[in-house]
């Protein structure tokens, strides 16, 4: 009798035991919870502060030099400009000069001549023909023009200058005429400006 009770109560505490197992297995975490995470993918592109990058400036004579051709009415003219001084001097306060070569072509060409009256480059500096008895300097094909304009200070910020030329031309209505029909072109540059070394800087 009291080996049959200690047996009773063997299994009761086995039966207790395999309980407690199985409530403390339903009560553990899921399996999906069991598994490793996904990798998170940062967006570093995106997350990163944007950083202003300054355009760079347009320079038409960064090569030294350039041709242009501009139209006015039966007149074609081909203007080479070009500067003597080097980029790195080209500093707010120096003188820089822009000079020019021109020569034109008239279509149709009758044998009538075309003349530059007049030239301006806006500060303005003007250089205007005062022969007498001429109307302006000839310029038709194989005569040519060509003057040194100066860019003087702009201001101390100045990253650039956009220069701008007028040519006044003057063009015989016919090959031995004294009237003249007058045409006008103008034309662009943009110039880098240089900032000065700083004499502070240390060698």
């Amino acid at each position: 009798m009291w080996q049959r009770s200690r047996r009773s109560t063997r299994l009761a505490i086995a039966s207790a035991a395999m309980l407690g197992a199985i409530v403390l297995a339903g009560c553990g975490p899921s399996p999906w919870a069991l598994q490793s995470p996904e990798p998170t993918v940062t967006d570093v592109a995106g997350s990163a502060a944007p950083t202003d990058v300054a355009p760079p400036v347009e320079n038409d004579l960064s090569g030294g030099s350039t041709e242009r051709q501009v139209t006015a009415g039966a007149v074609t003219a081909t203007i080479d400009y070009w500067s003597t001084l080097r980029m790195d001097k080209r500093t707010p306060n120096a003188v820089k000069p822009v000079s020019l070569s021109m020569i034109t072509k008239v279509k149709p060409n009758d044998g009538q001549k075309v003349y530059l009256q007049k030239a301006t480059m806006l500060a303005p500096q003007v250089d205007e023909s005062s022969l007498n008895g001429t109307p302006g300097y000839l310029v038709l094909s194989p005569y040519s023009y060509s003057q040194t304009f100066n860019v003087g200070q702009v201001p101390a910020e100045a990253t650039y200058v956009t220069v701008q030329f007028t040519f006044d031309y003057l063009v015989q209505t016919t090959p031995k005429s004294k009237e003249y029909a007058k045409q006008t072109a103008s034309d662009t540059l943009t110039i880098a400006i240089a900032q000065p070394a700083d004499d502070g800087a240390e060698d």
